[in-house]
């Protein structure tokens, strides 16, 4: 989660929703996305909402300000939501924690809050439960756990093959210890086991991305995120460039080795459905994709839990506040931890269909553009960035490298 947050409408402390809000309630897909907070160290490039045990202080503080405590108030604000949700029959179809590393909590706490959600909203019978993970952050019996648990979805953060690339990234994990987390997650009978990589760090050579790039195929994985790196304003990495101590990623170079890893995902038989990630199968088989990033790039319903998480049900978007001992404070008052809202208005909601479904495989309908935008579609198929299929637009792997002007043009 990002770590400023908007400013928005206030929040009734109760958290009520608008009737607007709760119009259509369990006709749209719902998921949960629980926030854990919680790092050992500060990587110099990331701007999530993240803490270590040295800026929090011991642990045994007050309800989701320190690691012992968090999944009591994870729980209380899951409570929250059944009430404020109402009695509408919701059987949550995706959960995916976040952080932060979720796995710094125990398989117990974690598992404790799969099973509030399941007691509070009942599971969806195909439900889709992800933890994101270090690979220094679990060992073989962890992953038996959070699969008794009920996880059936592991996404560990690898980053890069390459040691200096790690280390400008300020990521603790060996890179042989990958290899052998996945092979654990196998063993513990996870069925989905996802990659991520981050391209572009200052000093990484293409050759160093290939290398990275290679080793998370030797896997095996059945999903693949890469995203180029962003330097957010006010990280440790940013003061670095503007020092001049490291180079600024460059455009040309973040466009090549997005062709390399597409290319090569691509010949190992990982299909992208999305503009950085790619899914084990057809483009038709949807097994491996991430259905709760599908869930929210098809605007469907998911409560955030946690401190800075963001939520978004039936048009309304809030998010909680940052920090989180002001969490644990709201929690253990009994008012809603959420700091401001908006509602999206339909044109709002246009404009981020646009945004969000011309970035997937599936693409974005004709119908969703404004007259302005569909005069700009037949110039932008003759210029080799969308294709059209079936009354839907889809970028080709060059409108994938030019998103940003593909959307520009259509969102004049």
């Amino acid at each position: 989660m990002p770590s400023v947050l908007p400013v928005g409408d206030p929040v009734p402390e109760d958290g009520a929703l608008p009737a607007s809000a709760l119009a259509g309630l369990g006709s749209r897909p719902f998921g949960f996305y629980v926030h854990v907070p919680f790092c050992t160290v500060r990587c110099g490039y990331c701007d999530f909402n993240t803490y270590t045990a040295d800026e929090l202080g011991p642990a045994g503080g007050a309800p989701g300000a320190s690691r012992a405590t968090y999944a009591e108030a994870a729980i209380a604000e899951v409570r929250r939501a059944r009430v404020a949700l109402g009695d509408v029959d919701l059987p949550v179809s995706t959960i995916f924690f976040g952080g932060g590393t979720p796995t710094l909590l125990s398989p117990g706490d974690l598992g404790s809050i799969v099973a509030s959600i399941a007691a509070e909203f009942g599971l969806a019978p195909d439900a889709e439960i992800t933890t994101e993970s270090n690979p220094d952050s679990v060992a073989l019996w962890d992953l038996e756990e959070l699969r008794g648990a009920g996880f059936n979805r592991m996404s560990f953060g690898m980053q890069s093959a390459v040691d200096h690339v790690l280390k400008v990234l300020d990521r603790t994990h060996d890179p042989l210890r990958v290899p052998a987390v996945v092979d654990w997650a196998r063993q513990a009978g996870f069925e989905q086991v996802s990659l991520d990589l981050i391209y572009g760090t200052p000093g990484e050579s293409l050759a160093d991305w290939g290398t990275s790039v290679e080793a998370a195929l030797a896997c095996a994985p059945d999903h693949v995120s890469a995203y180029s790196l962003i330097v957010e304003d006010g990280t440790a990495l940013a003061r670095q460039i503007r020092r001049g101590e490291v180079a600024m990623p460059d455009d040309d170079d973040l466009a090549d080795k997005y062709l390399l890893v597409d290319e090569r995902l691509t010949a190992a038989g990982l299909e992208w459905y999305e503009v950085s990630n790619w899914a084990r199968g057809g483009p038709e088989d949807t097994a491996s994709r991430c259905r709760h990033n599908m869930l929210y790039w098809k605007g469907g319903d998911w409560w955030g839990v946690g401190p800075g998480a963001h939520s978004h049900v039936g048009g309304v978007r809030w998010w909680n506040v940052k920090h989180p001992a002001a969490y644990a404070e709201r929690i253990a008052r009994g008012v809603t931890p959420a700091h401001a809202r908006e509602v999206l208005d339909d044109e709002s909601r246009r404009v981020e269909r646009v945004l969000l479904e011309l970035r997937l495989r599936d693409g974005l309908p004709v119908s969703v553009l404004d007259a302005t935008g569909r005069a700009a579609v037949n110039d932008l198929i003759f210029d080799g960035l969308l294709t059209r299929r079936a009354e839907r637009l889809i970028p080709t792997q060059r409108g994938r490298l030019l998103a940003d002007a593909l959307v520009r043009d259509l969102l004049p």
